[in-house]
């Protein structure tokens, strides 16, 4: 198969490991932003295969991990109006609340819907003229665009039942934010994959500029991952920095631009609040003003909840790179995946539930 098979080649990740270990100089730490590069790299075993100076950390590239927990109270809370129904992505139905959880609240029957696209929401919303459809906005650059396309089709076609309650990341600028962080050691980047495809190679340049570290663009496939560890072990080891893109069977120095149109077209750029991170600049979205009906939060006069996460749980040291999974004293003995404390362990792609499910056992 085309752009797959070329990129499971056992002999010339052999290579490329052997190409690693003569270029390594020192100790090295690369942070992999996406949380489906953390899944790879465990399901392939390649952190068994490194030499032992290449320490790989995860991010915050989960996005049912670095959203607020006080948000998921707000839906849990919103839900129990009869007036409305609630859309969500199934990664967010058993993301722990204070006090309960999307999962718990339908059991309970709410109205509570999961959707594989936000453009189902539109044809709920037409199904149910007397009813809200709140449609629980997380993610990053990846599900921006189809959310932004999903407000863009309800004002066209006039259907005013439909509202997002918002929560969307963007990620280049809280890679700025760990990047600038004294307490973090790190010597390159494993840039996300997905959020690559959407807005290209150029906004993860000041990665280099700024802070004179390498970083890769890569796809998901082992040869990909070990290619990309291989070049910033180079890059560091010539010190010849730069934005490296190898996935571009998929990715394109402007990005997508279809997608990146109609983002442009709903959202402006704006602060946002990361679980365990606080609030960043620049890393998140609004709605514009031609599109404001379309926020629920206005809309429906909603208070958002401020919440605090369990004070033995270290997701946002985690989400920081500062700690692994392992460090918090609550994994795999009080926290699982059948009884999560942090979003870090709900979702398939949190790093938690990536060192259960490969390390813990």
């Amino acid at each position: 198969m085309k752009y797959i098979k070329e990129f499971r080649n056992p002999n010339l990740a052999k290579r490329m490991l052997d190409d690693i270990l003569h270029a390594i100089k020192g100790n090295i730490t690369i942070m992999e932003v996406c949380g489906t590069h953390t899944m790879s790299i465990f399901k392939n075993g390649i952190r068994s295969l490194l030499p032992k100076n290449i320490s790989m950390i995860s991010g915050p590239g989960c996005p049912v991990c670095v959203t607020e927990q006080g948000f998921i109270d707000t839906a849990t809370k919103l839900c129990r109006n009869d007036d409305i129904i609630i859309a969500s992505f199934g990664d967010m139905m058993k993301v722990p609340g204070t006090s309960s959880s999307l999962k718990i609240e339908k059991a309970l029957g709410r109205d509570i819907k999961v959707v594989l696209s936000p453009l189902d929401c539109l044809n709920i919303a037409k199904q149910n003229p007397n009813k809200e459809v709140v449609f629980l906005a997380i993610g990053f650059e990846t599900t921006a665009p189809i959310i932004a396309l999903s407000i863009y089709k309800a004002k066209k076609e006039n259907i005013n039942n439909y509202s997002i309650l918002q929560s969307i990341k963007t990620m280049p600028d809280v890679l700025r934010h760990i990047a600038s962080n004294e307490e973090v050691n790190i010597d390159g980047f494993l840039c996300p994959g997905h959020v690559s495809t959407v807005i290209g190679v150029k906004p993860f340049e000041f990665l280099v500029k700024e802070f004179n570290l390498p970083a890769v663009i890569a796809g998901f496939e082992y040869c990909d991952i070990i290619g990309a560890i291989y070049f910033i072990v180079d890059m560091i080891a010539k010190k010849e920095y730069k934005v490296k893109n190898i996935y571009e069977r998929i990715v394109k120095y402007e990005g997508n631009k279809k997608a990146l149109a109609i983002i442009d077209e709903v959202f402006n750029p704006a602060d946002s609040t990361w679980r365990g991170l606080g609030n960043i600049k620049n890393t998140g979205f609004k709605l514009k003003d031609n599109y404001k009906n379309f926020d629920a939060v206005s809309k429906l006069n909603i208070k958002m909840v401020q919440s605090y996460i369990h004070k033995d749980c270290i997701c946002g040291e985690i989400l920081k790179g500062l700690k692994k999974p392992t460090e918090c004293k609550l994994f795999a003995k009080v926290c699982s995946p059948l009884n999560p404390i942090g979003a870090c362990m709900i979702s398939q792609e949190g790093t938690c539930n990536t060192y259960y499910k490969y390390e813990a056992r």
